[in-house]
């Protein structure tokens, strides 16, 4: 007897044979995730409980000292030096999955439909916590470079790090260009081993300067560690963190995520991005280079995180139930202060918004212009470019 699909409502999804056996799982091939991993941390500073949507960290900002020379002869009075505080704010969110099946289709398909939906929650709010990372690094590039190629609230961009500009200086966004040139050189006459990937490198320096960290994380694509691979410059040995084990390059100085997941801003955005009357971002592609716990992720206590219901005189009797599950977390990347909207939960299309005369829009739905007055919802508010951890590298 060949294989059959049922045409009945509320029970088409199940094949069924003469002979039955037992459903498998297909494999999950989804892009590899970002959730889970070291660039994810805590803060004790986030508090869950706060009422409204949003919560606020507090800090002590660096001291800037007036050093006054004794004297014996000049009664004048010292200057006293002053300290100053500032504060960020972060957003919470809250996610739900549900799914329901019509009880009577057990006796045709002899499966309960939802012990398939139960058994993948876990799966699926992984997948979940991915996307919305993501989309925060996502947000975080578009913040910054509208920083080097916008015009910053008046003041005309720089462009991205340099070896040799002022970290606390916001007209230079926290990103490193390569234009044209791709991370991975090709291999010629002058350009060899490590030399190859010296973009990176470069990069990481112009970035965190003197305060570079001792490793970070490269998140790049399959085809750029193709290129890592082809040049031989992906370290033999494996790093292990916590239970991850990592595939590095320079001795362990990058532990290598890779991920198929777009990390770019489509042609549309980067159109957009240079019509202000900073410096141009010339690489269409993007890889971010992150320091450990550079997102900070906290959960919420959901209220009813799994719920059941039950209709039973639906479908003529017949009834039907419904799994509902409930999540929600903060997501909070260093340094940055949240400007988007405070009214609701925000999507992961809301995380890489832009906010042009404080109001909170797609980037692309921005007037075209300086860009003077357009900024994203992630707001720089570390006094220093060398306090974030975020640094995405545009290359082609």
């Amino acid at each position: 007897m060949p294989n059959v699909t049922t045409n009945l409502a509320g029970a088409d999804e199940f094949v069924l044979q003469s002979a039955l056996s037992a459903y498998s799982d297909e494999a999950y091939t989804s892009a590899k995730k970002l959730s889970g991993t070291a660039i994810v941390g805590g803060n004790p500073q986030i508090t869950t409980t706060t009422e409204t949507f949003i919560g606020q960290m507090r800090w002590f900002k660096p001291l800037n000292p007036n050093i006054n020379i004794a004297s014996l002869t000049d009664d004048t009075d010292g200057t006293t030096t002053s300290y100053n505080t500032d504060y960020l704010r972060y957003i919470k969110t809250v996610r739900t999955h549900g799914a329901q099946t019509v009880n009577m289709q057990e006796v045709v398909s002899q499966q309960d439909g939802l012990a398939k939906i139960g058994r993948d929650f876990g799966e699926t709010q992984a997948q979940d916590e991915h996307n919305a990372i993501l989309s925060v690094l996502k947000g975080v590039a578009l913040s910054e470079a509208l920083n080097g190629a916008g015009a910053g609230s008046g003041s005309t961009g720089l462009g991205g790090q340099t070896f040799d500009n002022d970290p606390a200086d916001q007209r230079y966004g926290f990103y490193v260009d390569l234009g044209a040139d791709a991370p991975v050189a090709a291999a010629a006459a002058a350009t060899q081993g490590a030399a190859r990937a010296e973009a990176f490198l470069r990069a990481f320096g112009m970035a965190f300067k003197d305060y570079e960290p001792e490793y970070a994380y490269l998140i790049t694509t399959p085809e750029v560690f193709a290129s890592l691979r082809s040049a031989n410059l992906v370290d033999q040995d494996r790093v292990v963190d916590g239970s991850v084990s990592f595939n590095t390059i320079f001795q362990g100085k990058f532990r290598i995520l890779q991920t198929r997941a777009s990390q770019g801003m489509s042609g549309a955005e980067l159109t957009k991005l240079n019509t202000g009357v900073g410096v141009d971002v010339v690489g269409t592609k993007t890889s971010f280079i992150v320091l450990p716990g550079a997102v900070a992720m906290a959960n919420l206590n959901v209220p009813v995180p799994t719920e059941i219901d039950r209709k039973a005189s639906s479908y003529q009797g017949g009834g039907h139930t419904a799994i509902w599950r409930r999540w929600g977390y903060v997501l909070a990347p260093a340094g940055y202060d949240w400007i988007g909207s405070e009214e609701a939960f925000p999507s992961d299309a809301e995380y890489r918004y832009a906010v042009e005369a404080s109001t909170p829009k797609a980037f692309t739905a921005v007037a075209s212009g300086t860009l003077a007055n357009t900024t994203g919802t992630w707001q720089r508010k570390a006094a220093s470019a060398l306090s974030l951890g975020i640094l995405p590298v545009f290359h082609s």
